[in-house]
């Protein structure tokens, strides 16, 4: 996720990066929501080819970019080092469940660690290693940020998906 809108705390205190984030987020809720007709609101459909196997490998990917990447300057690692961007909502077909939620997990400790160190070096303050387009650097505490919002829209498509493979809802894991 790169947003380079200016209203987006980059390299702030908490406060300011949570609330920005907060509002991004509210912003695309009502851009999604906005501008259907009584009848659209009340559609239920899924159009879509994304899956919950493709979900899990696609945050694999994310978490190695943002954390690896972005905020250490490191090799994102295999399998993405040879993989072809986007790529995994694909690949994850063929995939073995336990090879997805393998990846899933290794990716989710790898970033631990990572954040671990980068928190052993500094605080939350600390520039990631790249530069967004507009020429504002990223902090820890906004690539955190980040991440939680990349998670917050993606259990919401996997709400979705799962109530519809087999009836499971709720808010709270077990």
């Amino acid at each position: 996720m790169t947003d380079t809108d200016a209203t987006l705390v980059v390299d702030g205190d908490e406060i300011p990066t949570l609330l920005s984030t907060l509002e991004r987020i509210r912003r695309t809720f009502a851009w999604k929501c906005g501008g259907l007709d009584a009848d659209r609101l009340r559609a239920t459909t899924a159009a879509s080819t994304m899956t919950l196997g493709g979900l899990l490998k696609h945050l694999a990917f994310v978490e190695a970019d943002w954390f690896a990447v972005k905020l250490r300057g490191e090799p994102i690692g295999p399998p993405w080092d040879t993989a072809e961007p986007g790529s995994e909502w694909s690949t994850a077909a063929v995939d073995r469940p336990e090879e997805l939620y393998a990846l899933w997990e290794a990716a989710v400790v790898r970033s631990r660690a990572m954040v671990a160190a980068a928190l052993a070096e500094g605080d939350a303050g600390q520039p990631g290693h790249f530069t967004w387009p507009d020429g504002r650097t990223p902090n820890l505490r906004r690539i955190i940020a980040d991440m939680i919002e990349e998670y917050a829209r993606h259990t919401g498509h996997a709400d979705l998906l799962r109530e519809a493979v087999d009836g499971l809802v709720g808010e709270d894991a077990p």
